[in-house]
């Protein structure tokens, strides 16, 4: 158990990537340049992947873009109906960012989600969004009104379910990744060969990939219930 708590320790530590030398030295944690190498990748891959589109005789690798897209597309649009469509392109974003984030581990590098700050970050851009999304839906009188909904006794628990939101979506996301840290390092301790590779394949791309469609999922759907 000694080795868990070290590990578990070393795991929480916030680590310093490098140094800028302005302002006196500001110390970049590793989480944050880690995501910006996800942001810098995504946007290359982008460019990369929407050059020379067409319209007739498409390539495979544009099939595959649109599918993709669309898929994606049409998920949210599900969810949220058409009045959210707007919202769309900020929710695929958030959730190409987390995917990478937490497969990020399969190539060494700690997962920025394992940064309780990342996590609480991200919470906090979703209840932003979600509260505008019903402010911009009902306008703000009607919105400020049904905080007082079913009836004005309920007002401080609507205002309550505000702020547990984004704790719910920040905890959920850097709890399961943590646990799924713990639970590959007692594999590790009981059956230190062969066994773990096959777990961490499960926890660094499956699992990884499940708290994607989670926090985004349950995004979309704060969403939807504040519009209506």
């Amino acid at each position: 158990m000694n080795e868990l708590t070290a590990a578990l320790k070393e795991e929480l530590n916030v680590d310093t990537a490098f140094t800028l030398p302005i302002f006196g030295g500001i110390d970049i944690p590793e989480s944050i340049a880690v995501s910006w190498g996800i942001m810098a990748f995504l946007v290359i891959v982008s460019i990369l992947l929407t050059r020379n589109l067409k319209v007739n005789h498409i390539s495979k690798r544009q099939a595959i873009l649109e599918t993709a897209v669309v898929t994606m597309d049409n998920f949210f649009k599900d969810l949220l109906g058409e009045a959210g469509k707007q919202y769309v392109p900020y929710l695929i974003t958030v959730a190409l960012y987390i995917a990478c984030s937490n497969l990020i581990g399969i190539i060494g590098l700690k997962p920025p989600t394992k940064d309780l700050n990342v996590t609480a970050a991200l919470a906090l851009m979703s209840i932003v969004l979600i509260e505008y999304s019903g402010i911009h839906a009902k306008g703000g009188k009607r919105f400020v009104h049904s905080l007082a909904e079913p009836i004005a006794l309920m007002t401080p628990m609507n205002i309550l379910e505000i702020a547990i939101r984004p704790t719910s979506l920040c905890m959920r996301l850097f709890g399961n990744v943590l646990g799924a840290f713990v639970i590959m390092e007692l594999i590790k301790l009981v059956v230190p060969v062969f066994v773990p590779a096959i777990f961490s394949l499960y926890f660094d791309l499956f699992d990884g990939l499940i708290q994607t469609y989670v926090f985004v999922f349950l995004t979309s759907l704060f969403m939807k219930e504040t519009m209506e």
